[in-house]
């Protein structure tokens, strides 16, 4: 029988990336103790007032099909929401509801790219790019970033990768797995080079309110002259630690939002209202419990670090934001992929290897800040414990 093309352009795009977690979860239901340090899904609860405004709502009959572009109130918060943010008027027609980042992200590339187009996307990069871009048709093109530089990409690296066929850049900020937070002095410069060849930028911010320290958050979308050629993917799922909400959403500029309507019809016809009412809600309010999990990521972040220290096998950078680092295992002559094998074979410590995110990510593991710094301290001395082993 005859299978679409887009499922041999998307074979091997999938769950393979996460073997080392599938089997890590197939020991762990046979009674084997794990430290899971694999997957990037909050282990906080969310704030109990965003549950609360859910069930009010479904219990007020917000049970019928939504709008297709997203419920007006959920439209009108974040409209709000990047108004503050930009300094400049976001009216509700720059706003496409949809169930999760994923989601957006998919529509997206379904609205700009066509078969042969190239996307451009700092390499190491998150595991699903790849495939929302090949399931489109488009030519995934890694850009690499120096991991002795902190993974930010850089407007020469970008510059020498265009060609006559590019068509999008893919920006993540800060990004999964790296950690990495671009300045806004780096994306007016990232900018430039998309102006001067056309280029779309789609940003996914899903991890836009978890940066540590003195790192400041900036976007593509806050830049004026940037708005219109940008289209921003983001989600409640890790800022309000509600990832099976499935709320997130796109914010472009109206004339994309326009395009992009017919193709998100396409896909579903609004998401749940009532869920919709509380991702309204969460992006009009301030929560302590919120404030207090981006405390415990960075504190998990700073006691990983330590643990490692300045290992002659293993080391990690702290992160500038999102919920991950990324452990350089390079100087023990293995691949991720072969020290994150033996890893869950010998320690049981369950990790990505870095492969997972491309080739920029040889060499490393990346680990998820969701699991109490008790046991980030033991999986690290696991970690330095292989690495002597090797």
């Amino acid at each position: 029988m005859k299978f679409a093309r887009v499922t041999a352009r998307l074979d091997g795009l999938g769950s393979e990336k996460w073997a080392v977690h599938i089997e890590g979860k197939r020991r762990a239901a046979l009674g084997e103790s794990m430290i899971f340090l694999s997957i990037g899904e909050p282990d906080a609860p969310p704030p109990a007032a965003i549950l609360e405004e859910a069930r009010r709502s479904m219990h007020a009959g917000r049970l019928r099909y939504a709008d297709g572009r997203g419920e007006p109130i959920a439209r009108k918060a974040l409209a709000a929401h990047y108004s503050r943010q930009t300094g400049r008027h976001i009216g509700e027609n720059q706003i496409i509801c949809l169930p999760g980042t994923q989601t957006a992200l998919f529509a997206a590339m379904m609205t700009l790219v066509d078969e042969g187009d190239e996307v451009l996307m700092a390499d190491p990069y998150y595991a699903t790019y790849e495939g929302v871009i090949a399931a489109a048709g488009g030519i995934p093109v890694p850009v690499r970033v120096d991991p002795d530089q902190g993974f930010h990409l850089k407007m020469d690296a970008l510059e020498r990768a265009v060609t006559s066929r590019s068509r999008v850049l893919l920006m993540n900020t800060p990004s999964n797995p790296t950690g990495a937070v671009l300045t806004r002095a780096e994306i007016e410069q990232i900018g430039q080079v998309c102006e001067r060849h056309d280029l779309w930028i789609v940003c996914d911010e899903v991890y836009a309110t978890l940066t540590y320290g003195s790192t400041v958050f900036a976007s593509p979308f806050d830049i004026d002259r940037l708005e219109k050629r940008t289209v921003v993917v983001s989600s409640i799922s890790k800022s309000h630690a509600i990832p099976g909400f499935r709320c997130g959403w796109l914010a472009a500029s109206a004339e994309f939002c326009n395009h992009c309507t017919p193709v998100t019809e396409t896909m579903l016809f609004g998401s749940q209202a009532f869920l919709q009412d509380a991702m309204a809600f969460a992006i009009s309010n301030h929560f302590p419990e919120i404030d207090a999990m981006k405390q415990d990521y960075e504190t998990r972040a700073r006691a990983l670090v330590q643990a490692l220290g300045n290992g002659r096998k293993v080391s990690a950078r702290m992160p500038e934001g999102g919920m991950f680092v990324m452990i350089d295992v390079r100087n023990t002559g293995l691949s991720g992929e072969a020290f994150a094998w033996r890893l869950l074979e010998e320690e049981k410590v369950v990790t990505m290897p870095g492969e997972s995110f491309g080739a920029g990510g040889a060499g490393h593991l990346r680990v998820a800040l969701t699991v109490g710094e008790q046991d980030i301290t033991e999986a690290c001395k696991r970690i330095a414990r292989l690495a002597e082993r090797i």
